[in-house]
């Protein structure tokens, strides 16, 4: 009975926004191009469930490129109109259309000259009346049995909000890397604005050996530097391969006398290396495939000058995962 009756509330609700779908019209393109023209800010308002709704709406457009806030009509009425100007364009949201608090604003939204997108479940309500578009969210039945809590309407609300916003995104040709400068403080904006060149360690802090320094040498560069690798270079500092610990342990099996093997017979030559303008998510997917835990990086392949070295540990500080 309780998975019966839950599988229901999600059929309302499904049915609720797909009916949108064919309520599409005009007036969608028309709320569309009123955005896309708006040289000042999206101000979404609304109260009780419209207006925790609205917040969402809101957040959604500032996300996505378009400049957004949610106001408290309530709040307006006592002074945060002053955040509205006059190049804004406005979006109420009331399923019945006959919120009191809504309605007070909307002679100071007509004041100002501002657009309104009217977003209710009533086409004949005031606030209809008073739209330059209208977005019918209106429903046949609410999931809760009684009619009363707002929920079927509230997902269409959501969904029509949405829409709207998602649509203005691809109008404005908004991208990935557009996303990313909004959100640096999450996993998708380091993975898109992260660089080698941010998380590198550079100069002195670079472990490198010289192809005819003993391993003694090359161990002691390891342990002070503590990436677990050290950089070959020739002659004219260029690097020509690496020593990883894993070229230390393979030495040993062998059974030399490893502290008088010098760094050439030990290591790695052609080793992997890295452009210091590449994604950090990049350098990270080469380690990966090559089953490795640092890359040197340099504009060039070996023998190559050496910018610095990534280290895989660098990269999953920053969270790039």
């Amino acid at each position: 009975m309780i998975l019966e009756r839950a599988r229901r509330i999600f059929e309302i609700e499904s049915e609720a926004v797909l009916q949108l779908r064919e309520r599409l019209d005009e007036d969608f393109v028309r709320a569309v191009n009123l955005i896309l023209a708006c040289r000042g800010k999206v101000i979404v308002t609304g109260i009780g469930k419209s207006g925790l709704v609205s917040q969402k709406i809101a957040s959604t457009f500032a996300c996505s490129g378009t400049p957004a806030f949610f106001l408290h009509p309530a709040e307006g009425l006592h002074g945060d109109i002053g955040m509205i100007a006059r190049d804004d364009v406005v979006i109420a949201v009331s399923n019945s259309g006959e919120t009191e608090e809504l309605l007070r604003i909307l002679p100071i939204i007509k004041r100002f000259g501002l657009k309104l997108i009217a977003m209710t479940g009533k086409r004949d309500s005031e606030l209809a009346r008073n739209g330059d578009a209208v977005l019918d969210i209106g429903v046949k039945q609410e999931a809760c049995p009684l009619g009363l809590v707002p929920t079927a309407s509230t997902a269409a609300t959501m969904a029509m909000g949405d829409a709207l916003a998602i649509t203005v995104l691809e109008r404005r040709g908004f991208c990935a890397d557009d996303f990313a400068l909004l959100h640096p403080g999450g996993s998708l904006g380091k993975k898109l604005l992260l660089r080698v060149s941010d998380l590198m360690h550079r100069h002195d802090r670079v472990p490198m050996v010289h192809a005819d320094d003993s391993m003694k040498l090359v161990l002691i560069e390891m342990t002070s530097k503590r990436l677990g690798v050290t950089g070959v270079c020739n002659n004219e500092r260029e690097l020509i391969g690496v020593v990883t610990d894993g070229d230390l342990r393979r030495a040993l099996e062998k059974g030399s006398d490893i502290l008088t093997t010098t760094a050439r017979e030990v290591m790695t030559a052609s080793p992997k290396t890295i452009s210091q303008d590449a994604l950090a998510a990049e350098a990270l997917q080469r380690m990966e495939l090559h089953s490795i835990t640092s890359l040197f990086v340099s504009e060039g392949v070996s023998p190559c000058a050496v910018d610095g070295i990534i280290h895989l540990h660098d990269i999953l500080r920053a969270g790039v995962v």
